[in-house]
């Protein structure tokens, strides 16, 4: 049987889950702002979140048979989640820091703001779901 709430509301989850974790990275690049050498980092959330959606809609891993010597062995492969990235500086540092604060700062309100955007979207979805069990 479909749960439909249940896969409607697992979708801001994972998206949720998703801003949280850019959320860590982010900070942890402000955090690193003087570190010499360190490597600013960070995903495509549009990516991820595709590569995670996706894998629910995907096969599991499949590999033909083959009934003959002469066939090709082959197997279908899916994709994990995004991995981090490496953040290209606009203007490199002398001590190798990549962590560029204005970038930084920008990406982290974006993402604090749409992490905001999508809580209340699901708050207000469960408010909705509630007064239509109470009626």
């Amino acid at each position: 049987m479909s749960d439909p709430i249940g896969q409607d509301l697992g979708f801001f989850q994972t998206a949720l889950q998703l801003r949280q974790q850019r959320q860590e990275v982010l900070a942890s690049n402000i955090a690193n702002a003087d570190t010499p050498n360190y490597k600013a980092r960070d995903f495509d959330f549009r990516k991820a979140l595709d590569n995670v959606m996706g894998e629910r809609m995907r096969l599991s891993e499949t590999h033909l048979t083959l009934t003959s010597p002469r066939h090709i062995p082959a197997a279908a492969v899916t994709p994990g989640p995004a991995e981090l990235m490496y953040r290209q500086p606009l203007q490199p540092s002398l001590d190798g820091n990549t962590v560029d604060m204005d970038v930084e700062r920008v990406q982290f309100a974006d993402n604090s703001l749409h992490y905001q955007a999508e809580l209340q979207i699901v708050s207000q979805r469960i408010k909705t779901m509630m007064a239509a069990l109470s009626q």
